[in-house]
């Protein structure tokens, strides 16, 4: 998995495997299900059914090159469930995309839609290729060619790609294009994150750290501190830790210290996040910026705050460094950023983790959202995709709060629980095709 790809806005926020820890994303996802089911009387035969993908499509994907010369790429399309509604999920591009990353995010995303209780089941996908290596012109033909070689087994009623590591809108405008011409009539619902100008959603690039935002604030309420006096530190300043850090700030938090892959900065005082421009902005502006203190991205996981958010990168917080996180409160804003190691230790240490499938579901929300808007052909406000959302984070943070309390198991746990007894319900209700 990739390891510096942590600033994109994803339908899922990127993350990556390089400790010597490192768990695949296929193997914690089996271990947390697992985990989870172990809470639950639910039939057996139906959690062995959810550890594997419904399909995984794996596709050769040639394209000409501008210097007239022919490459060949692979390409994967990993369906894991789809009881609940169409698959769901991100299209990435990145050198060590790999069937088994696929599948395993593909389950994440399964667990992040029932959680959120939006009508979808999960999906992941991509092509094992570096992004940075192609000119616009390539990656324009990688993606139409890509969308061709998958086209009969997406659509907008069964299997709708969004943007992810390595893609964004303009990707995922040229693969609606490229479906919209051989279908013959434009679909703009077959992709979510699109440029709103073709369909796309207002409020769609800022939803995942809208939505870990808005868990840390209810978070650091449920622990009855005062935002006012909570410090926070972000590892990650691209679109879903810079949307995070400057949400905070102006909610009250005191934002202390922020990294990107070139390292961090701490102020104890505060840091005026609106004047620090994002990673994707500006890739040198973080460590650039004028603070007090610099910090590496591993010193920043261990500073004294109420509260930490691994925004950037997967398999951070290990077994290696569990013990030394000073941190009152964990909210994932990455993609599997603790290891199942560092899981224990933190339930040990009594350390409270918000896990991913919930804290940075926004992206896939507000997607929900965009999917509905292309069905109806109606556009909704920048106003009501920030209502939308707020209220159906809230309602989720509702229910799995309810299950931390009730059953008094880790946070994780609780939203596991919530997720499993969604989708065990639909699969005892629809049954098994004989």
């Amino acid at each position: 998995m990739a390891s510096q790809s942590n600033f994109t806005h994803d339908e899922e926020p990127a993350e990556a495997s390089d400790t010597a820890e490192a768990e695949s994303a296929l193997e914690t996802a089996r271990q947390q299900l697992q985990h989870a089911a172990d809470h639950l009387d639910i039939d057996r035969n139906i959690i062995e059914r959810l550890k594997y993908p419904k399909k995984v499509h794996e596709v050769t994907v040639p394209i000409e090159r501008d210097d007239g010369t022919v490459e060949m790429f692979t390409g994967y399309r990993a369906q894991h469930d789809s009881v609940r509604g169409p698959h769901k999920g991100g299209l990435r591009y990145h050198p060590e995309v790999t069937r088994d990353e696929c599948v395993g995010l593909g389950m994440w995303m399964t667990w992040k839609c029932a959680v959120m209780d939006l009508p979808f089941g999960g999906a992941k996908g991509g092509v094992a290729v570096n992004p940075k290596e192609l000119s616009k012109d390539e990656k324009e033909r990688l993606t139409r060619r890509f969308a061709e070689e998958i086209r009969a087994v997406i659509g907008p009623t069964v299997d709708i790609p969004a943007p992810d590591m390595g893609t964004d809108p303009q990707t995922m405008a040229w693969l609606m294009d490229a479906y919209s011409m051989q279908e013959g009539e434009t679909v703009p619902g077959v992709v979510t994150g699109k440029p709103p100008v073709v369909g796309g959603s207002k409020g769609r690039d800022e939803a995942p750290g809208r939505s870990v935002a808005i868990i840390v604030r209810e978070a650091i309420e449920h622990y009855e501190k005062d935002i006012n006096e909570t410090s926070v530190a972000i590892q990650g300043y691209g679109s879903v830790g810079s949307n995070v850090a400057r949400l905070l700030d102006d909610w009250g938090a005191n934002v202390v210290a922020v990294s990107d892959v070139n390292g961090g900065i701490y102020d104890t005082n505060g840091l005026d996040t609106h004047s620090i421009p994002s990673h994707h902005e500006d890739p040198e502006a973080v460590i650039g910026h004028d603070a007090p203190e610099t910090v590496t991205n591993a010193e920043l996981l261990e500073l004294d705050v109420d509260v930490l958010v691994p925004a950037a990168l997967g398999n951070v917080l290990t077994a290696e460094n569990a013990r030394d996180v000073r941190a009152d409160i964990i909210v994932e804003g990455a993609n599997g950023p603790t290891t199942t190691a560092a899981d224990r230790i933190f339930a040990d240490r009594e350390i409270p983790v918000i896990p991913d499938i919930l804290a940075n579901a926004g992206g896939v929300t507000v997607s929900y959202f965009e999917w509905l808007q292309d069905i109806n052909r109606r556009a909704w406000s920048l106003e009501r995709v920030r209502n939308e959302l707020e209220e159906e984070m809230l309602t989720a943070w509702d229910v799995v709060k309810n299950e931390f309390t009730t059953r008094e198991v880790t946070w994780r746990d609780a939203a596991y629980i919530v997720a499993l007894s969604r989708i065990v319900e639909a699969h005892e209700a629809r049954g098994l095709w004989p």
